[in-house]
């Protein structure tokens, strides 16, 4: 049989956006450039793939006529974007080829055959927990900026940490992220029973597939989970994603928390010291972003110097009675994590001058951000 719909254009459109950030790469097969349409009784079935994440989106519309069949995911999305028409019709021809009628409009697009393109994965009914997806959202919002980046060498830095413990009868979710200079930790009380997760130890999400988690929790309330040994799945009732997980060893970040004194105390107002960082970051070199900050009598001088421009210093009042420091960081580093915090007034711990920047606050409760220091 071959396909034939009619479809709002804002449900189509939205269901399409949610995949063209999985479609819309260089792969080595034609086909995971296609998004592959089915229908159901009442709906469209969207599924997009790049064999590392797939995410299946249902769409209500009117069937005429059952069929299946992949389209250019791109094209049929910037088709759909730029139609003035309420409702799109999808009527396919021969070879693949479909019709699509927006209003006055009319399209011929050429498609391909929906046997080429890779199964589904297949997954576990019976093992999912239900979570407010905001939950989701903050814990990769305050972790994924110190994610390595694919050409690190530190193979297991390109992912997440996914981790959960029971500690006081409460249940805890966690998610660490580094790149060999910084690292980044996020723990969230959760309702849920968590026993049911089978989380392994040394479980990775892979960056992207935690980029396009954070896009599906955005867009619900609630969201249920699924761990697998070597995937995790997310649904809710419109949408089912399912992200393959990595294996490696991910750095024992415990040692390197433990290894900051919670002594050494600097209290810092963090919107000014977050418009001094701007500022500083003005000259500094482009790759190193490298600024000095002393800390003495409760002030902290911050400089930084670009050998074609020139330099830059600026003064903040600090709370801090300790002995003198004088150390260098990435100026970027404090920059990204400070943006991410919501308090008035962050904590900072330093024990030395060759020693790392732990900072943390009440306010943001379950979240700390430890930054390691440069030679000057």
């Amino acid at each position: 049989m071959t396909l034939n719909c009619t479809v709002s254009r804002s449900d189509l459109m939205e269901g399409l956006n949610s995949l063209q950030n999985i479609t819309n790469k260089r792969v080595t097969l034609a086909i995971l450039s296609n998004v592959l349409i089915e229908t159901a009784d009442d709906s469209l079935i969207l599924t997009g793939t790049d064999l590392e994440i797939g995410l299946r989106v249902k769409v209500p519309a009117e069937i005429h006529d059952q069929g299946t069949l992949t389209l250019p995911s791109k094209k049929i999305f910037e088709i759909v974007r730029e139609s003035g028409s309420d409702s799109i019709t999808v009527q396919e021809t021969e070879n693949s080829w479909v019709i699509i009628s927006a209003g006055l409009s009319t399209y011929n697009l050429a498609g391909m055959a929906s046997d080429e393109f890779p199964e589904f994965p297949e997954f576990d009914e019976d093992n999912f927990v239900s979570f407010e997806a905001g939950i989701f959202a903050d814990l990769i919002d305050k972790v994924i900026f110190s994610v390595a980046n694919d050409e690190e060498n530190a193979y297991s830095l390109t992912n997440v940490l996914f981790e959960t413990e029971k500690r006081d009868e409460r249940s805890y979710v966690r998610m660490i992220s580094s790149d060999g200079h910084r690292l980044s930790i996020m723990e969230k009380d959760v309702a849920a029973d968590i026993d049911t997760l089978d989380i392994q130890p040394g479980t990775l999400i892979p960056k992207k597939g935690i980029q396009e988690l954070k896009k599906f929790c955005d867009n619900c309330d609630t969201v249920e989970l699924s761990f697998e040994e070597k995937q995790v799945v997310a649904k809710n009732d419109e949408s089912i994603m399912i992200i393959r997980l990595k294996k490696g060893d991910f750095p024992q970040y415990n040692a390197i928390v433990d290894a900051v004194q919670l002594e050494n105390k600097i209290q810092i107002e963090k919107n000014p010291f977050l418009d001094s960082l701007k500022r500083i970051n003005l000259f500094t070199e482009d790759i190193f972003h490298t600024i000095q900050l002393e800390i003495e009598n409760g002030k902290m001088i911050l400089s930084s110097q670009n050998v074609d421009l020139g330099n830059a210093k600026d003064v903040l009042d600090v709370q801090y009675d300790g002995e003198p420091l004088l150390l260098g960081f990435n100026c970027r580093y404090f920059i990204e994590a400070l943006q991410v915090m919501e308090c008035d007034v962050v904590d900072a711990y330093i024990n030395s001058n060759n020693s790392p920047c732990l900072m943390k606050s009440d306010i943001d409760e379950g979240f700390l951000s430890i930054i390691m220091p440069m030679q000057l």
